[in-house]
């Protein structure tokens, strides 16, 4: 089953169920998925697909810090549920030494000797973790091993 025959599957459950919570953020999702096909003009691949949930997670990341910081819980209960949602079409996450096991392999092959040459790393590095890590995480663990 495709990621994107996942999601509609999913978006079925949900109406079924009377979930209009959950039912809203797989809409939200499809709308995203939809738009990017709009921009590319072609149905978007899994790994595509992965890539716009990944971004829909950092948004709401990014939100669930901005709630935080201004004390409004009940808008961090929502975007944390809606992350939950979005998380539950993703490949389990990669573990903090994976993801350093990972950059290791990627600075070897692209030669890297420097911050640098971040970029080279980035490139070969980001189609292997793409949606199984956080790009926080990878980009910090990229800068770390590549400075010391």
């Amino acid at each position: 089953m495709s990621l994107k025959e996942k999601i509609n599957s999913e978006m079925v459950v949900a109406a079924k169920a009377k979930d209009s919570l959950k039912l809203g953020t797989i809409r939200m999702i499809k709308t995203a998925l939809h738009n990017k096909e709009i921009d590319a003009k072609r149905e978007l691949n899994d790994s595509e697909i992965l890539q716009v949930l990944s971004s829909i997670v950092k948004q709401r990341k990014d939100s669930i810090e901005q709630f935080k910081t201004g004390n409004r819980q009940d808008l961090v209960d929502k975007e944390e549920y809606e992350l939950r949602v979005v998380q539950a079409f993703m490949p389990q996450q990669m573990s903090a030494e994976e993801v350093e096991a990972e950059v290791v392999k990627a600075i070897a092959e692209a030669g890297a000797t420097s911050v640098k040459d971040m970029g080279k790393v980035m490139k070969v590095l980001m189609p292997r973790v793409a949606g199984k890590a956080d790009g926080k995480l990878v980009s910090d663990t990229v800068k770390a091993k590549l400075a010391g």
